[in-house]
């Protein structure tokens, strides 16, 4: 053999070998030893990586729940009580089951409800028609209908009625993750409580304006008229900047603000149909049961 190509293997075998030691002595000097119960805790989760946890998909979660002081805190929406209850299991703890969410559209400004003043004719983009105009009704505050929020749910629980021209939500298919919340640049969108048997009560507007302006850019806008407030048994309801909030915190559903708006701004879900003869009373009453 040709001394030459001898040599020249020998060399770069030899160089083989030293950078594999190199390689070796770094690898295990500088070898980061991860805690096991991330595996665990990230087979138990449902693997949508939505990030609606708030981390990078769902290995960043079970990273940052095995690593936690308080892991109790951190709350998988797409697995649920289910999920989080394995994982605490994992780390040898209990931890406290928290009440399921849905996502909410807060407008009901529909073409029949708030007719259109202008024609946008660009990308069908929220975010794109958010940044060149207030929109293309007299509302600045509502729904711009061109789904985005649709766009962004990975679950297919969100979807744009070809009537309403308003964001739809199934609630059998939302996971609360948050993504259609975030998409949404009018805020519109919001995560509150499922309520008992899918029961619950909002305002679905966010109309900031007057009384007078908002009613005339929407029929059924909140006009802040604070009658819905002033009912309320369990003081649920604030009104500010001219619109009304329900806090589900403290809503107990007795729906006697729903009776009460002048507008219809308030809506009832998943709810029987009222009883005609129904007393102010029995109706509290049968909130507080």
């Amino acid at each position: 053999m040709n001394p030459i190509i001898l040599y020249s293997v020998l060399i770069l075998a030899g160089l083989g070998i030293v950078l594999a030691i190199v390689l070796f002595v770094v690898a295990n000097k500088f070898r980061v030893d991860e805690d096991p119960r991330i595996d665990e805790v990230e087979a138990v989760l449902p693997g949508a990586n939505c990030g609606g946890c708030g981390y990078p998909g769902c290995r960043g979660f079970a990273d940052a729940f095995v690593k936690s002081d308080n892991p109790s805190a951190m709350f998988c929406p797409v697995g649920g009580n289910k999920a989080m209850e394995a994982a605490a299991a994992i780390m040898g703890m209990s931890i406290e089951a928290k009440e399921p969410q849905v996502a909410v559209v807060r407008c009901a400004g529909s073409p029949a409800k708030r007719p259109r003043t202008a024609v946008y004719n660009s990308a069908p983009s929220c975010k794109l028609a958010a940044s060149l105009f207030a929109g293309d009704t007299a509302c600045p505050f509502g729904c711009l209908g061109l789904g985005d929020c649709s766009r962004v749910c990975k679950f297919g629980a969100i979807a744009i009625d070809p009537t309403t021209l308003l964001p739809v939500v199934n609630e059998e298919l939302c996971t609360a993750c948050g993504a259609c919340v975030s998409a949404c640049p009018k805020n519109v969108i919001e995560l509150r409580k499922k309520g008992a048997k899918g029961r619950r009560v909002f305002v679905s507007c966010l109309n900031r304006d007057k009384g007078g302006v908002a009613r005339k850019a929407c029929g059924v806008a909140c006009i802040g008229c604070g009658k819905c407030a002033k009912i309320c048994p369990f003081e649920a309801i604030t009104v500010e900047n001219n619109v009304a909030y329900i806090d589900f915190e403290r809503c107990k559903a007795c729906r006697k603000c729903v009776g009460e708006c002048p507008t219809g701004a308030i809506h009832e879900v998943n709810f029987p149909p009222r009883k005609p003869a129904a007393t102010e009373a029995t109706t509290v009453a049968e909130a507080q049961s």
